[in-house]
């Protein structure tokens, strides 16, 4: 649990147990609800002993690991001085970056309809718009900054005096190829010397990969629909003739050719491995670099190989979190090792605060319907953290989770279990104010 001193500075996390007694005592007060934060009515930072723990970052294109350690020097059974790693707090940040990228696609089809229907000419704008140097797509930009941010508000509850983070550059070419490549292979890739309809003509002998008819006109079709996370490369490319393209639609092609395993099989082993996270990631590395020195906390960097050999020495599981504690330096030859594990892991998604649009479109694009600018009914806000009680009746119970408000007063809890519809506002009690997040709670894998 974090602690906070009388003035507000953050102490060393404490174990819940001695939490529960300080506030039993009446020695102190519940400040934040998640993640639990107490704050002392006693003492001030002057009066503790404060060693300073670590923050030990895992970065992921779709959930970012973190975890708080303090390492102490222990005299193991020999008599020997050894590091004994301790983690404190594990934390696991869910980006919500497709959710953007889908929301801007989505627009972007609104727009690109709008010009080509019997409407009102606009002229694309695409060529006078200059990119600023370091320049990220909204999607890309979201993973930084939520780190960032997250990392901000750890350091208020958290006397956090070293940041250690994995960094890690992918060879997408060489994933791509599926071994390691020598100096001049780099300039060959798989369209070297042709076409895309060419190879593609080549690849699947000028058959349907669906049916294999012959001798009939041939659309180029995605493997996997890009409405579906497919991309454009040419691995995700195939040929189809024109009632298989039309059949198959954007549709899953484990659902379309359910009936043909073996023609699935073969489909499915000319693909290769998607390459999307660790292009993100490489783009994001950089930025992430210059977003943490802002701090003013050293900031350390390490290899992605020494993060899997701490985990697989020490014997942990692979996960977001557990890298994260084995994010940085540990002299297994001298006896260092992690000691304790965090039994509960913090799961921290990004929820956003709601859209800037006033209206609610149609399926083309075309404003149907006003929203209304009253956000808060009484009291509550769509995202706050809530605890409701019902007494009687077939909702009796008592209900944690986020909700979601509405003008009549008859509001819907979403819980770990599930949502639960109208529940009074009268029967609500405020736990924390939405604040961009959810947040739950779940056992960490051993």
């Amino acid at each position: 649990m974090f602690v906070l001193a009388k003035d507000g500075s953050p102490l060393m996390p404490c174990h819940p147990g001695r939490a529960r007694e300080l506030l039993a005592k009446g020695r102190a007060a519940v400040t934040r609800h998640t993640p639990f934060t107490i704050r002392l009515k006693d003492r001030t930072k002057e009066q503790s002993e404060v060693d300073g723990v670590q923050m030990r970052i895992d970065p992921g294109s779709k959930a970012t690991g973190i975890a708080i350690t303090d390492e102490k020097k222990e005299i193991d059974k020999h008599g020997a001085l050894v590091g004994a790693r301790r983690g404190l707090v594990g934390v696991e940040l869910q980006h919500r970056g497709q959710q953007i990228s889908k929301a801007l696609e989505q627009r972007a089809g609104y727009r690109r309809r709008r010009r080509s229907v019997n409407l009102r000419y606009r002229a694309p704008r695409f060529d006078n718009r200059a990119r600023p140097r370091g320049w990220l797509a909204p999607s890309l930009r979201h993973r930084v900054e939520t780190t960032v941010t997250l990392v901000d508000r750890l350091r208020r509850v958290a006397p956090v005096t070293e940041i250690h983070v994995e960094r890690v550059a992918f060879d997408v070419h060489a994933m791509s190829a599926g071994r390691d490549l020598s100096a001049a292979e780099y300039q060959h890739g798989t369209l070297a010397g042709t076409e895309v309809r060419e190879y593609l003509l080549a690849k699947w002998k000028r058959t349907c990969a669906y049916c294999g008819a012959t001798g009939v006109p041939l659309n180029i079709d995605h493997i996997q629909p890009r409405c579906r996370g497919g991309s454009d490369r040419v691995s995700n490319l195939t040929l189809a003739c024109v009632p298989c393209n039309q059949a198959k639609g954007s549709a899953r092609i484990e659902d379309f050719l359910s009936s043909d395993p073996q023609r699935l099989a073969r489909i499915l082993g000319q693909t290769k491995t998607q390459l999307r996270d660790s292009a993100a990631m490489n783009a994001t590395n950089g930025q992430l670099t210059e977003a943490l020195k802002t701090t003013g906390i050293p900031v350390y960097w390490w290899s992605g190989g020494r993060t899997k050999w701490n985990r697989t020495t020490t014997g942990l599981a692979k996960t977001h979190t557990l890298d994260a504690l084995a994010v940085g330096s540990l002299d297994h030859e001298q006896g260092d090792a992690i000691v304790r594990v965090p039994k509960q892991v913090l799961v921290v998604t990004a929820t956003g605060r709601g859209s800037y649009a006033r209206t609610r479109p149609d399926k083309y694009g075309f404003p149907r319907l006003l929203l209304t600018r009253t956000k808060r009914h009484y009291g509550y806000q769509t995202g706050d953290l809530v605890r409701a009680t019902v007494p009687s009746g077939k909702r009796a119970g008592t209900y944690v989770g986020r909700v979601a408000v509405r003008s009549s007063g008859s509001f819907n809890i979403t819980t770990a279990q599930g949502t639960v519809q109208g529940i009074r506002h009268k029967r609500i009690r405020l736990l924390q104010r939405a604040d961009g997040y959810a947040y739950t709670v779940k056992p960490e894998t051993t």
